[in-house]
């Protein structure tokens, strides 16, 4: 049961990283449309497009990410692929939320900034290289990360909570209207602070049987060169 879990998170990593990368292939070209064309219907599509569909895809694709590492022996900055990954994603989200979607809102009322399709580029190129990191996994550890501890697999029941939060904040949007991750990033922050505590214990634990002397047996001598 616990395999089955994770498969399907990871399926539903996958599946949610495809569509908010098809979701901005598909922005890029509304936006690109409207400014040559100049139609402010095509911002009004981008800018549902952005905020009904890729939206929840981006944070569906984030969250399932950020559990897949909270939950497995990768860790969050074990690896430095995993560690770039991270980095980018909250870039994404970021940058997506506070800064194109603004611009789409204002598209569409004819305030067209030519920056959009940059930064929308910049998003697919993002995802993509993500895809290759996912693939590849290249760099091997951090220096942050101690060699003798391995982080454990968790439970069935944290990747069905994996699984159920997601539909959780769907039905929260549906019921306000517009993309609401509250669940998602509670989740997020309560795992990532357990992940801490428990690497520190685990790296604690390692150092005090590294440096524990066993006693000696009675009558034993050290032995000597030969």
């Amino acid at each position: 049961m616990q395999k089955r879990a994770r498969t399907l998170v990871v399926w539903l990593h996958v599946v949610t990283s495809v569509g908010w990368l098809s979701q901005a292939v598909a922005l890029l070209a509304l936006v690109l449309y409207g400014m040559d064309s100049g139609d402010v219907k095509a911002f009004e599509m981008a800018r549902f497009l952005d905020h009904q569909v890729l939206a929840v895809m981006a944070n569906v694709s984030a969250f399932s990410g950020f559990m897949l590492s909270a939950t497995t022996p990768w860790g969050y900055f074990r690896h430095w692929w995993v560690l770039a990954k991270f980095v980018i994603t909250v870039v994404q989200l970021y940058v997506g939320i506070f800064i194109l979607s603004d611009n789409l809102a204002a598209a569409a009322h004819g305030h067209v900034s030519p920056w959009m399709p940059v930064g929308t580029a910049l998003m697919i190129s993002a995802i993509a290289f993500q895809t290759w990191l996912s693939v590849a996994k290249p760099w091997g550890r951090t220096p942050w990360a101690d060699p003798k501890v391995k982080l454990p697999t968790a439970s069935t029941a944290a990747f069905v909570l994996a699984l159920v939060v997601p539909v959780a904040d769907f039905a929260l949007s549906l019921y306000s209207g517009g993309p609401r991750p509250l669940f998602m990033l509670v989740t997020v922050i309560a795992y990532a602070i357990r992940l801490a505590a428990r690497a520190r214990t685990r790296s604690s634990g390692a150092s005090g049987r590294g440096t524990s002397a066993r006693p000696a047996r009675p009558g034993a001598t050290a032995p000597g060169p030969r």
